[in-house]
């Protein structure tokens, strides 16, 4: 009976040091899950009232209940929160931010943003799920901390949907017009790709997409525009495209059509390097740099491993290997191609 009494009291021991245990017991957990909940529903708002802010206009109960899909009582108690903090301020049922909410909603936009650089392009996650990464561990990230990774990228100005980083307390730029404006026959590129809802966004990355791209609008029917994207046509549905915004050419940047991306250049084939991709940034922009793939440079494909990647290119009388995503980022136009020669070939 005893060892039975013994035995009961152990585990109720072990049982309530799991409980109880002050740093990781399951109460210090929840409560550290309830604030991490707060914190992200606080944060989510300030982003929101930011955007309104940026399109000219006052967030309102029911744009954030929209939003952050609270109930009313959860709404105003995230609220509640916020103006106690002296984040927020509210007059005639509209919200708005003050200064401290203000900068930290810029600081949660710039530490989303480079955290999707680092995902894309050291963490090699896939396009189309940085931004649900990105959601989850924007909160966690300081300023200090945001600095040291900007830096560790190399500063990079966009992030891989085309949306400018902006340093400490900037706002961004303007993103462009969405590319259902364009005409018949105008050129334009791609300069931000809307990565919500995450199924649009999943089919433009599957049609190929990129911010950085140039195209050329051949013909927009009832149901699609058809392009001319680099190399190749594309149907971009018009119930996809609203979520692509464009920007007019850069003086000097010629025709569209004739481009290619120097993954997609044919072995033996001599490339004339046009440039970079605006979405190759940081220490992969400036490695690309240094090794000669610079505008002008003629460039060929000269061996590739049998899976294809990386391959192997001759340019400024060396040969260099680059793997696919980083030579997908250098843009260039075949050699002895002109773009008046592409467009008698394309007619």
């Amino acid at each position: 009976m005893t060892g039975v009494v013994i035995w009961w009291i152990v585990v109720a021991v072990v049982v309530g040091a799991i409980v109880i245990w002050p740093r990781y017991g399951a109460l210090a957990r929840g409560r550290r899950s309830a604030a991490s909940r707060r914190q992200e529903r606080g944060d989510n708002a300030l982003k929101h009232l930011l955007h309104e802010a940026q399109a000219g206009r006052s967030g309102s109960f029911a744009s954030l209940k929209g939003t952050l899909g609270l109930g009313d009582r959860a709404l105003l108690r995230v609220m509640e929160g916020l103006r106690a903090g002296g984040l927020t301020a509210s007059e005639g049922g509209r919200y708005h931010l003050t200064a401290s909410g203000e900068q930290r909603a810029r600081h949660l936009v710039r530490a989303h943003r480079l955290i999707e650089r680092y995902l894309a392009d050291e963490a090699r996650l896939p396009l189309t799920d940085v931004h649900r990464v990105a959601e989850r561990l924007e909160h966690r990230l300081s300023e200090a901390e945001a600095d040291r990774l900007s830096a560790s990228l190399g500063h990079p100005e966009r992030d891989p949907h085309g949306d400018p980083i902006p340093w400490a307390g900037e706002s961004s730029d303007d993103p462009g017009t969405p590319i259902t404006a364009w005409r018949t026959g105008q050129d334009g590129r791609i300069a931000h790709l809307e990565d919500e809802p995450a199924a649009t966004f999943r089919a433009l990355v599957d049609l190929g997409l990129q911010p950085g791209q140039a195209f050329h609008v051949v013909e927009a029917t009832a149901d699609a525009l058809h392009l001319h994207v680099e190399d190749r046509p594309v149907r971009l549905p018009l119930e996809h495209a609203g979520n692509v915004f464009a920007q007019p050419l850069e003086a000097g940047a010629g025709q569209t059509t004739g481009l290619l991306r120097l993954s997609d250049l044919p072995p033996g084939q001599d490339g004339d390097i046009v440039s970079l991709s605006p979405s190759c940034q940081g220490f992969t922009r400036r490695r690309l740099l240094d090794l000669g793939f610079t505008p002008g440079t003629r460039v060929r494909p000269v061996l590739e491993t049998f899976a294809g990647d990386p391959r192997a290119f001759r340019v400024r009388g060396t040969t260099i290997a680059l793997r696919r995503d980083q030579s997908s980022a250098v843009i260039v136009r075949r050699a002895g191609s002109s773009s008046a020669g592409a467009r008698e070939a394309q007619a």
